[in-house]
Parts: C-alpha cells; structure tokens; sequence
C-alpha cells in the first residue's frame, strides 16, 4: 500500500482530521473511511495499525456504535479491505461488521446492552 511521503503526512492528517470533523454525527462507514484514510497516510514509523484500530474503537464508542476488534482470523481480510477500499467498500465492511458481531456475543454474554441499529 503506497502511503504519504514523510513530508507530506502533517498536511494529510489535518486534511483528513477536519474533513472528518466536519460531520457531526459519524455513521461505521465514516469511521471506517477515516482509519483508511489514516493507515494510507501512515503517520507513524511504526505501530500505524494498532494505533488506527484503537481510533477506530474509540470513535465506535463515542458515536455509541458496537466496536470491535480484529483478531488474527480476520486480519488478512482486514487488509485486504484496507487495499480495496477505493473499489469497493464491502469487503472491509464485512470484515469489521463480522468482527463487530463477536464482540456483541461478549456484550451478550456479560449482559451489557447495546443499540443493535447503530452499528452501520
């Protein structure tokens, strides 16, 4: 995946920060499109993707959607959802919805209630 130039990563981020802020209530496709967004400009040497994952699952639990996490199971489909995201957004859609419906079997299973129809 290409990413930005080191030079280029401060102007992205804020590009990218206030396109995203700009939008008062985030839906899971927005979220998801920011953390492509956010992996593509790889602001960091390392740790891009554990540090996207946890924006991504600290925006699900402020826009009061289900979060979720990316087990090893899912990760190639994961990326290969990142690498796709400009052709077709259902594959990282599915993968991260697929991961969403575990992390529901938890709440489930600790009785901790949650809005079904937030999650897309």
């Amino acid at each position: 995946m290409d990413t930005a130039l080191p030079e280029e990563v401060s102007k992205r981020m804020k590009e990218s920060l206030k396109e995203y802020n700009e939008k008062k209530e985030k839906t899971f496709e927005d979220i998801l499109d920011f953390h492509v967004r956010f992996e593509r400009i790889h602001p960091f040497q390392d740790g891009n993707g554990r540090v996207g994952r946890l924006i991504l699952f600290k925006e699900c639990l402020k826009y009061n959607i289900v979060p979720f996490i990316i087990d090893d199971h899912l990760k190639m489909f994961y990326y290969r959802g990142l690498k796709e995201w400009d052709y077709g957004k259902g594959d990282l859609m599915d993968t991260c919805l697929s991961a969403q419906d575990t992390y529901k079997a938890y709440l489930d299973c600790f009785r901790i209630a949650y809005e079904n129809n937030k999650s897309n």
